[in-house]
């Protein structure tokens, strides 16, 4: 009598865990994308701070010779 009950269905458990594990998974991987996205963005940033910046160009002006 106790070995002769039927294997409980549960396939609805299953579905829902692979459900459950692929949104998990999808929403790491988009993750991953925004953050190499912002990464590269705060790359390309620092290298245009790091390039020297160019220095104003000094009026020519004529100065008289003292004798």
């Amino acid at each position: 009598m106790f070995f002769q009950e039927i294997t409980p269905d549960t396939s609805g458990y299953m579905i829902a865990g692979y459900a459950t594990t692929f949104i998990i998974l999808a929403v790491y991987v988009a993750s991953l994308f925004l953050r190499q996205r912002n990464l590269k963005q705060d790359m390309d940033m620092l290298a245009e701070l790091e390039k020297p910046a160019e220095k104003p160009a000094k009026p020519v002006t004529k100065r008289a010779k003292k004798k």
